[in-house]
């Protein structure tokens, strides 16, 4: 039985065309979160593969002390290998939703650097103000 439950949203960051400072870091935080708890949850499943694995290992030395058919044994080192074999490939798939998810925090950070001030000046005018990029027409 798995312990993994599914997520409430498919989508942590909806795409929509909501620009303004305050959307995108919103978004952008959101979207650093789902992939620290998708990068913890790999983790958590690689673990349990890799004790799986161990697992099978020791039953097919069981079945093999048993004295049953070879081929049982065969069946069940074939499951510890491909539970090992799984197992690297999730951590191969935990190292990149980290990367994703320290990219992301970056991204937040630069965007805060780059158009905080900007935003703060924005939001506190009474008077509309043009969107960026319009002088540079």
């Amino acid at each position: 039985m798995s312990d993994l439950t599914p997520r409430t949203s498919a989508v942590p960051a909806p795409t929509d065309g909501d620009n303004r400072y305050k959307a995108v870091q919103a978004k952008l935080q959101q979207l650093g979160a789902a992939m620290d708890d998708a990068t913890l949850e790999l983790e958590g499943l690689r673990r349990s593969m890799r004790a799986n694995a161990g697992a099978a290992g020791d039953m097919a030395q069981d079945i093999a002390n048993a004295q049953l058919d070879a081929k049982f044994v065969q069946l069940t080192n074939a499951v510890e290998t491909a539970l090992d074999g799984a197992a690297r490939e999730v951590r191969t798939l935990c190292d990149t939703a980290q990367e994703t998810a320290d990219l992301t925090h970056r991204t937040r950070h630069a965007h805060a650097r780059l158009y905080g001030a900007l935003d703060d000046i924005r939001s506190g005018r009474r008077e509309r103000t043009p969107k960026p990029g319009f002088f540079s027409r």
